[in-house]
């Protein structure tokens, strides 16, 4: 693929704004990709690997914060990487053609799209309803607690490696309903950590089924890297409400012409 200034800039827009609000890494690069012209598979497989990279640099700014509990890290990864494998699996053994696989992610890309919306849009009443409710019995048993964040490491392990998209967004937003009292920036630290594993071994293993573009993570890389460093500067200092909803907006329209 040839070097185009357009995916360097993308990279750097969306690096910025992941930077900013910690929303759209992969829910923004996908379409944005598919714009560009990149089959649905070539997108998937190398919008994991980007996020992979960026999101090491996040995991050190966290980690040095001690913004991750790495206990909630592990019981997701102990339900998403096996997820994330099995769905590899299906994926590479389909006896199609890539004309259909393509077709099947594009349409699963549409509904995580629009699911992520939702999530982004409804996040601050999501988190009010979970505080008001963090005194249940149901918080209390952290058997019951284990079991469902390894439930949703399943279902963050498909979606991811079928669509690239979900481990930001829908990952945070799930985390709130189990786990209310942690301050968001541990939730947010949190899901990071779980994210790098989970998209290195998604988009290693896209990579091995040949669905991935150096060239191409080359570029997204050379933008996303110095837009991530900026915008985690700058958070905080811009009020990212309208930003945050101006990206569900757009995530809403992106995934609804996907399906429709």
């Amino acid at each position: 693929m040839e070097f185009q200034i357009g995916l360097v800039i993308a990279g750097l827009a969306v690096g910025f704004i992941v930077g900013l609000t910690g929303v759209g890494g992969g829910s923004l690069m996908t379409p944005i990709l598919l714009w560009f012209g990149i089959p649905p598979t070539t997108a998937v497989g190398t919008d994991l690997l980007y996020a992979a990279y960026t999101k090491m640099a996040g995991v050190f700014v966290h980690n040095k914060k001690k913004n991750i509990n790495w206990k909630i890290t592990g019981w997701l990864s102990l339900g998403s990487i096996p997820a994330a494998l099995l769905t590899l699996w299906i994926l590479d053994n389909i006896k199609t053609d890539i004309t259909t696989i393509n077709a099947v992610i594009k349409y699963s890309l549409g509904w995580a799209l629009l699911f992520t919306s939702i999530a982004i849009l409804f996040k601050t009443k999501i988190a009010a309803f979970s505080k008001k409710h963090a005194g249940d019995k149901f918080h209390r048993e952290s058997k019951t607690q284990n079991v469902l964040t390894i439930a949703i490491g399943i279902m963050l392990g498909a979606t991811v490696t079928l669509t690239s998209i979900g481990a930001g967004a829908l990952g945070t937003v799930t985390l709130f309903f189990l786990y209310p009292l942690l301050p968001t920036p541990k939730l947010v630290g949190t899901e990071i950590a779980h994210a790098v594993p989970l998209t290195l071994v998604a988009g290693l293993g896209h990579a091995s089924m040949g669905n991935l573009d150096y060239m191409l993570l080359g570029q997204l890389l050379m933008g996303s890297l110095p837009g991530i460093f900026v915008g985690s500067m700058l958070s905080g200092k811009i009020p990212d409400l309208y930003l945050r909803n101006a990206i569900a907006i757009m995530l809403f329209f992106a995934g609804y012409k996907l399906i429709f």
